[in-house]
């Protein structure tokens, strides 16, 4: 097994404003030719250290960090579906890693720690971002051709689905795409 200079941990209060700072540094790393630099320059650092802080406590375990010393360098989210009329019971509502750690794995990590690989599970993803999308359909995702305006950037958002890998015994319903099953 090869060893890496991160580690996967739960988000904890000690590690709330790191993230933010890595939240922040994500998005206008990847979305600077994608959103408003009005919006990538309005993000407050304290601010967004204070909604981790409270999602933490809301919703404890649902975020993992990957940490170098004492530094995140991406994180993951997941949790219950928040789309109005959900097609999977999960959603990965979050996963980002900063710039210099592409095509390090840390990113095949985190998704790993924070999905159950036997459970279905969504995500919304910019449609502008083929890096992403590329990302997610190695980890078994698929468009499923749902599409939403991102509330305030307004940029187009694209829904990928991963269906839950079927049983013994299971048989695929009709026309379901690469044998997956439909819950």
């Amino acid at each position: 097994m090869t060893e890496h200079p991160w580690r996967i941990l739960p988000l904890a209060a000690e590690h709330t404003r790191s993230l933010a700072e890595c939240h922040i540094a994500c998005w206008r790393e990847a979305y600077r030719d994608l959103v408003p630099a009005h919006v990538l320059d309005a993000f407050d650092t304290e601010r967004r250290a204070q909604q981790w802080e409270r999602d933490r406590v809301r919703h404890p375990g649902r975020t993992q960090v990957a940490m170098v010393d004492d530094v995140v360098i991406g994180f993951a989210s997941a949790g219950r579906s928040r789309d109005p009329q959900p097609v999977t019971p999960f959603e990965l509502h979050a996963l980002y890693v900063r710039m210099p750690w592409h095509g390090s794995g840390v990113a095949d990590d985190l998704i790993r720690a924070a999905l159950d690989p036997a459970a279905a599970c969504s995500l919304w993803v910019f449609e502008r971002n083929p890096r992403a999308q590329a990302f997610y359909r190695r980890h078994g995702f698929v468009l499923d051709g749902a599409r939403k305006v991102e509330a305030f950037t307004s940029a187009i958002e694209v829904r990928m689905v991963r269906r839950a890998p079927m049983t013994s015994g299971e048989s695929a319903p009709t026309g379901a795409p690469g044998g997956s099953r439909w819950t």
